[in-house]
Protein backbone atom coordinates (compact mmCIF):
# COMPACT_ATOMS: atom_id res chain seq x y z
CA UNK A 1 0.00 0.00 0.00
CA UNK A 2 1.25 3.42 -0.78
CA UNK A 3 1.67 5.69 2.24
CA UNK A 4 -0.54 8.06 0.24
CA UNK A 5 -3.59 6.19 1.56
CA UNK A 6 -2.45 5.97 5.20
CA UNK A 7 -4.12 8.58 7.40
CA UNK A 8 -4.17 9.21 11.15
CA UNK A 9 -7.32 8.14 12.98
CA UNK A 10 -8.43 10.24 15.96
CA UNK A 11 -7.76 8.30 19.14
CA UNK A 12 -11.42 8.67 20.13
CA UNK A 13 -12.29 6.56 17.03
CA UNK A 14 -9.42 4.03 17.30
CA UNK A 15 -11.67 1.36 18.84
CA UNK A 16 -13.61 1.23 15.57
CA UNK A 17 -10.58 -0.23 13.82
CA UNK A 18 -11.01 -3.44 15.87
CA UNK A 19 -14.65 -3.35 16.90
CA UNK A 20 -15.72 -5.67 14.07
CA UNK A 21 -13.44 -8.48 15.32
CA UNK A 22 -10.75 -8.81 12.64
CA UNK A 23 -7.72 -11.05 12.84
CA UNK A 24 -4.72 -8.87 13.68
CA UNK A 25 -0.99 -9.03 13.22
CA UNK A 26 1.04 -8.17 16.32
CA UNK A 27 4.54 -6.81 15.90
CA UNK A 28 7.16 -5.88 18.45
CA UNK A 29 10.86 -5.00 18.50
CA UNK A 30 13.45 -5.01 21.27
CA UNK A 31 17.25 -4.91 21.40
CA UNK A 32 17.58 -4.91 17.60
CA UNK A 33 15.27 -7.90 17.10
CA UNK A 34 11.78 -7.79 15.62
CA UNK A 35 8.89 -10.11 14.94
CA UNK A 36 5.35 -10.29 13.68
CA UNK A 37 2.64 -12.87 14.39
CA UNK A 38 -1.05 -13.41 13.75
CA UNK A 39 -3.57 -13.20 16.59
CA UNK A 40 -7.27 -13.97 16.35
CA UNK A 41 -8.09 -12.89 19.91
CA UNK A 42 -7.83 -9.10 20.05
CA UNK A 43 -10.39 -6.46 20.91
CA UNK A 44 -10.92 -2.83 21.90
CA UNK A 45 -11.52 -2.17 25.60
CA UNK A 46 -12.09 1.52 26.11
CA UNK A 47 -12.66 4.84 24.35
CA UNK A 48 -10.59 7.51 26.11
CA UNK A 49 -7.86 6.75 26.47
CA UNK A 50 -8.33 3.95 23.96
CA UNK A 51 -7.25 0.54 25.19
CA UNK A 52 -6.95 -2.88 23.57
CA UNK A 53 -6.53 -6.49 24.67
CA UNK A 54 -4.69 -9.27 22.87
CA UNK A 55 -3.89 -12.86 23.83
CA UNK A 56 -0.27 -13.93 23.26
CA UNK A 57 0.86 -17.44 24.18
CA UNK A 58 3.89 -17.80 26.42
CA UNK A 59 5.77 -19.62 23.67
CA UNK A 60 5.67 -16.75 21.18
CA UNK A 61 8.74 -14.70 20.34
CA UNK A 62 6.62 -11.61 19.78
CA UNK A 63 5.45 -11.81 23.39
CA UNK A 64 9.03 -11.81 24.66
CA UNK A 65 9.89 -8.78 22.50
CA UNK A 66 6.72 -6.97 23.57
CA UNK A 67 7.45 -7.56 27.25
CA UNK A 68 11.00 -6.29 26.78
CA UNK A 69 10.04 -3.19 24.80
CA UNK A 70 6.84 -2.27 26.61
CA UNK A 71 5.28 -1.33 23.26
CA UNK A 72 3.70 -3.14 20.32
CA UNK A 73 1.64 -2.61 17.18
CA UNK A 74 -1.65 -4.22 16.20
CA UNK A 75 -2.26 -4.10 12.49
CA UNK A 76 -5.35 -5.20 10.59
CA UNK A 77 -4.49 -7.28 7.51
CA UNK A 78 -6.74 -7.70 4.51
CA UNK A 79 -7.82 -10.35 1.98
CA UNK A 80 -4.79 -9.64 -0.20
CA UNK A 81 -2.61 -10.73 2.74
CA UNK A 82 -4.39 -13.99 3.69
CA UNK A 83 -1.46 -16.24 2.74
CA UNK A 84 0.96 -13.95 4.55
CA UNK A 85 -1.23 -13.98 7.70
CA UNK A 86 -1.29 -17.78 7.64
CA UNK A 87 2.49 -17.95 7.11
CA UNK A 88 3.54 -15.54 9.86
CA UNK A 89 0.99 -17.12 12.17
CA UNK A 90 2.48 -20.59 11.72
CA UNK A 91 6.22 -19.86 11.79
CA UNK A 92 8.42 -18.84 14.66
CA UNK A 93 10.45 -15.67 14.65
CA UNK A 94 12.87 -16.76 17.35
CA UNK A 95 15.17 -18.38 14.77
CA UNK A 96 14.57 -16.21 11.72
CA UNK A 97 13.61 -12.63 10.90
CA UNK A 98 10.21 -13.03 9.24
CA UNK A 99 10.50 -9.60 7.66
CA UNK A 100 13.71 -10.57 5.86
CA UNK A 101 12.71 -14.18 5.14
CA UNK A 102 9.37 -13.29 3.55
CA UNK A 103 10.36 -9.92 2.09
CA UNK A 104 7.88 -8.02 4.25
CA UNK A 105 7.88 -4.27 3.73
CA UNK A 106 7.41 -2.20 6.84
CA UNK A 107 7.53 1.39 8.01
CA UNK A 108 8.27 3.08 11.31
CA UNK A 109 5.61 4.48 13.57
CA UNK A 110 5.97 7.58 15.67
CA UNK A 111 5.70 6.03 19.14
CA UNK A 112 7.11 2.49 19.01
CA UNK A 113 10.08 0.64 17.58
CA UNK A 114 7.80 -2.14 16.37
CA UNK A 115 7.72 -2.48 12.58
CA UNK A 116 4.41 -1.63 10.95
CA UNK A 117 3.54 -3.86 7.99
CA UNK A 118 2.76 -2.23 4.66
CA UNK A 119 -0.43 -3.36 2.94
CA UNK A 120 -2.59 -3.59 6.04
CA UNK A 121 -5.73 -1.47 6.33
CA UNK A 122 -5.19 -0.25 9.91
CA UNK A 123 -2.40 0.11 12.47
CA UNK A 124 -2.55 0.84 16.21
CA UNK A 125 0.62 1.77 18.06
CA UNK A 126 0.28 0.66 21.69
CA UNK A 127 2.00 1.13 25.01
CA UNK A 128 1.86 -1.96 27.22
CA UNK A 129 -0.24 -1.56 30.36
CA UNK A 130 1.54 -4.09 32.59
CA UNK A 131 -0.78 -6.52 34.35
CA UNK A 132 1.60 -9.33 35.40
CA UNK A 133 -1.13 -11.57 36.84
CA UNK A 134 -3.26 -11.42 33.67
CA UNK A 135 -0.21 -11.86 31.46
CA UNK A 136 1.10 -14.93 33.30
CA UNK A 137 -2.22 -16.56 34.16
CA UNK A 138 -4.32 -15.79 31.07
CA UNK A 139 -1.74 -14.71 28.42
CA UNK A 140 -3.80 -11.51 28.24
CA UNK A 141 -2.01 -8.27 27.37
CA UNK A 142 -3.51 -4.81 27.64
CA UNK A 143 -2.31 -1.78 25.76
CA UNK A 144 -3.11 1.88 25.52
CA UNK A 145 -3.40 3.04 21.92
CA UNK A 146 -1.08 6.02 21.48
CA UNK A 147 -1.52 6.44 17.72
CA UNK A 148 -3.81 4.94 15.07
CA UNK A 149 -3.84 4.98 11.28
CA UNK A 150 -6.04 3.54 8.55
CA UNK A 151 -6.18 3.19 4.79
CA UNK A 152 -8.53 6.00 3.83
CA UNK A 153 -9.86 4.00 0.89
CA UNK A 154 -11.71 1.72 3.33
CA UNK A 155 -11.83 3.69 6.62
CA UNK A 156 -12.68 7.36 6.91
CA UNK A 157 -14.85 9.63 9.01
CA UNK A 158 -14.78 7.01 11.76
CA UNK A 159 -16.21 4.09 9.80
CA UNK A 160 -15.30 1.19 7.53
CA UNK A 161 -16.54 1.24 3.91
CA UNK A 162 -15.23 -1.62 1.77
CA UNK A 163 -17.45 -1.16 -1.28
CA UNK A 164 -15.32 -1.47 -4.40
CA UNK A 165 -12.27 -2.75 -2.49
CA UNK A 166 -12.81 -6.48 -2.01
CA UNK A 167 -9.06 -7.20 -1.68
CA UNK A 168 -8.93 -4.73 1.23
CA UNK A 169 -11.71 -6.39 3.23
CA UNK A 170 -10.59 -7.53 6.67
CA UNK A 171 -9.98 -11.16 7.64
CA UNK A 172 -11.74 -13.04 10.44
CA UNK A 173 -10.11 -16.31 11.51
CA UNK A 174 -12.48 -19.22 12.11
CA UNK A 175 -9.85 -21.98 12.75
CA UNK A 176 -7.65 -24.33 10.78
CA UNK A 177 -6.34 -21.70 8.37
CA UNK A 178 -9.84 -20.68 7.35
CA UNK A 179 -11.01 -17.08 7.29
CA UNK A 180 -14.18 -15.19 6.59
CA UNK A 181 -14.15 -11.66 5.23
CA UNK A 182 -16.14 -8.72 6.45
CA UNK A 183 -19.46 -8.64 4.62
CA UNK A 184 -21.85 -6.05 3.29
CA UNK A 185 -22.99 -3.22 5.53
CA UNK A 186 -26.48 -3.19 6.94
CA UNK A 187 -27.91 -0.11 8.61
CA UNK A 188 -30.12 -0.83 11.60
CA UNK A 189 -33.09 1.42 12.18
CA UNK A 190 -34.81 2.06 15.47
CA UNK A 191 -38.26 0.47 15.64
Amino acid sequence: MSPTYRRPVPLSKAYRLLNHGPTVLVSAAHNGQRNIMAAAWAMPLDFEPPKVAVVLDKATWTRQLLEGAGTFVLQVPCVAQADLVQTVGNTTGSETDKFATYGLQSFNGEHTEAPMLEGCVAWLECRLLPEPHNQQTYDLFLGEVVAAYADERVFSEGRWHFEGYDQLRTLHHVAGGNYLTIGQPIVGRQL
